[in-house]
C-alpha cells in the first residue's frame, strides 16, 4: 500500500466534526449516489452502511429499500449523534471498523469513502465478503488521491522542520491498492466483479475552498494533533500551497479534480 495522509485512532478523542464534513455535502454525496445506483434492484433484508458518518447515505439506503433493516456503523460518536438525530428510521452502532462483524449474514454491505482509512485490505475485503449471504453485494468507493497535491502537501508539511516536532509521530493513512491488485484479490471470491475509477471535477466556492474541503477529512487528523498555538500556522501554510496547486478562478470558483475508486462485488 502507498501512504499519504494521517488516519484517526478509534481509541483517541473523536476528531470528526459532522458540521465541517457536511460543508461540501452535495459534492461528497454524488459518488455515493453513483455507487448506490449500480446495485441492481432487489429486496434485501439486512443492509449495512459501513462508515456511515452523519447518516445521509443511510437515509438513502433506507429510502431505496424501506423494508430492510439498515444499520449504520461508524467509529465516531460525533458523527453517530448527528446520524441518530437526522435518520431515526435507521439503527446506528459505534464500533471499531477493523473489528466489527455482523450478528447475521448480510444482503448488502455499502461503504462510502471509509475503507481507505483501514489497513490490510488483502485481509479486510475478503473478510467483508464472508459476511454476505450467497447473492449478496459488497459496494464501496474510496478516494484515490494519494498522489494529488491535496494529500501530498499534508505529508510534506508534516515532515518539514517547522512542524515535524509536533507531527512526526502521527500515523499515516494506509492508502489504497491498485485496481489490478483489487481485481486479483477479489475475482476468485466473486460471482461478478466491477472495478472502475471516476474523476469528479468539483466546483468549490469561497476563499481557500480546497483547504476547507480537506479540513473535513484528510487534513483533520493533522489539525487535531498539532498544538493549539501552532494549528493556525499549519493551516495557513497548507492553504498557501493549496492556492498554488488549485488556483481560484476569476469567477470565484476553485476547481478540484477528485479521483475515486469504485468496487462492486456480487457473491
Amino acid at each position: 500500500m502507498t501512504t499519504s495522509t494521517a488516519t484517526p485512532s478509534d481509541s483517541n478523542k473523536d476528531m470528526w466534526d459532522a458540521q465541517q464534513y457536511m460543508r461540501f455535502g452535495n459534492e461528497r454525496l454524488r459518488p455515493a449516489l453513483d455507487l448506490l445506483a449500480y446495485i441492481p434492484e432487489q429486496e434485501p433484508r439486512h443492509v449495512v452502511d459501513l462508515g456511515c458518518g452523519t447518516g445521509n447515505v443511510s437515509a438513502l439506503l433506507k429510502a431505496r429499500w424501506p423494508a430492510a433493516d439498515v444499520l449504520g456503523v461508524d467509529s465516531s460518536a460525533n458523527m453517530l449523534a448527528a446520524a441518530s438525530a437526522a435518520v431515526p428510521e435507521c439503527r446506528f452502532l459505534q464500533a471499531d471498523l477493523n473489528q466489527w462483524q455482523p450478528d447475521n449474514l448480510l444482503d448488502v454491505i455499502y461503504s462510502n469513502a471509509t475503507l481507505q482509512w483501514l489497513p490490510d485490505h488483502p485481509t479486510l475485503l475478503p473478510r467483508l465478503l464472508s459476511f454476505l449471504r450467497p447473492g449478496g453485494w459488497l459496494a464501496l468507493q474510496m478516494p484515490a488521491m494519494q498522489d494529488a497535491p491535496l494529500r501530498q502537501m499534508q505529508v510534506e508539511l508534516a515532515q518539514s522542520p517547522a512542524f515535524a516536532p509536533y507531527l512526526s509521530k502521527i500515523r499515516q493513512q494506509p492508502g489504497i491498492l491498485s485496481t489490478e491488485d483489487y481485481y486479483d484479490m477479489l475475482r476468485a471470491r466473486s460471482a461478478m466483479l466491477d472495478i472502475w475509477e471516476t474523476t469528479y471535477l468539483h466546483t468549490l466556492r469561497g476563499d481557500d475552498a480546497v483547504t476547507n474541503w480537506a479540513a473535513g477529512t484528510s487534513l483533520r487528523p493533522y489539525l487535531e494533533a498539532i498544538p493549539d498555538d501552532r494549528r493556525e500556522d499549519f493551516r495557513a501554510a497548507y492553504a498557501e500551497k493549496m492556492r498554488t496547486a488549485y488556483p481560484q478562478r476569476e469567477n470565484g470558483i476553485t476547481l478540484l479534480p477528485f479521483k475515486r475508486l469504485f468496487i462492486v462485488a456480487h457473491v
